[in-house]
């Protein structure tokens, strides 16, 4: 999917460690409609206060911008080896991931961003810098994944950040949240299904498939649609 897909996946995690982020990520958000909406009703022009009010909206989106950025970046260091550790799981040991935060302004930071991009945003009507425009790279072996990788690669890089993420949240929290796995197996070889099956954390998983289980799955309970209707086997 697109940079967007990313980015929510780097804010959801945040805020499953640290709660208080909801607020910060929140925040920005809102700063970001404000400002766009004044560039948007400025007509392209710095007349009539506008140049005034970008300033103070171009402070607020600076504290909590780079505060949120920040964040990302700390969370990506720490997930790129997870991510690898998990992909070797899923692919015979054999990996070589990691992942790349990638801001969308200069190491000059996002205040002087945001005023070199001034003449752009208000021809555009948006705003063209900040973490709302930064990527999350996944590189395996040496190559961009989104446009390198087979389908099958995704699919377990997919995999792995979704259970590196898991193993970061009970590490820091204590705390083992449930997995749903929801069709899992249907892109997946039977190698990759069986492994994926020994990464689960051993707690609650809750699996749906369309097909059949892959051989390690013992479940406690099996319940089948059949016409609309949930049967327990």
């Amino acid at each position: 999917g697109g940079p967007s897909e990313r980015r929510a996946f780097l804010d959801d995690l945040l805020v499953d460690l640290d709660p208080r982020l909801h607020a910060t990520r929140t925040e920005f958000e809102r700063v970001l409609r404000q400002r766009n909406t004044l560039l948007r009703g400025s007509g392209g022009q710095l007349n009539g206060g506008v140049g005034d009010s970008l300033d103070i909206w171009d402070i607020k989106l600076v504290e909590v911008g780079e505060t949120l950025a920040a964040a990302r970046r700390r969370l990506v260091s720490g997930l790129s080896p997870l991510v690898d550790e998990q992909l070797g799981g899923l692919s015979d040991g054999r990996s070589n991931a990691s992942l790349a935060y990638e801001e969308s302004w200069s190491g000059s930071g996002l205040a002087a961003a945001l005023y070199e991009a001034r003449r752009n945003d208000l021809q555009r009507g948006t705003t063209t810098v900040g973490p709302h425009r930064d990527e999350v790279n996944i590189i395996l072996d040496g190559l961009g994944a989104r446009y390198y990788s087979s389908q099958g690669e995704q699919r377990s890089l997919a995999l792995a950040m979704r259970l590196a993420g898991h193993h970061l949240i009970t590490k820091h929290t204590g705390v083992d949240p449930v997995v749903l796995l929801d069709d899992v197996f249907s892109e997946l070889d039977d190698y990759r299904s069986t492994a994926l099956v020994t990464l689960l954390p051993k707690t609650q998983a809750i699996l749906t498939s369309a097909g059949h289980l892959p051989s390690g799955v013992v479940a406690d309970h099996r319940y089948q649609i059949i016409a609309g209707r949930v049967e327990s086997q």
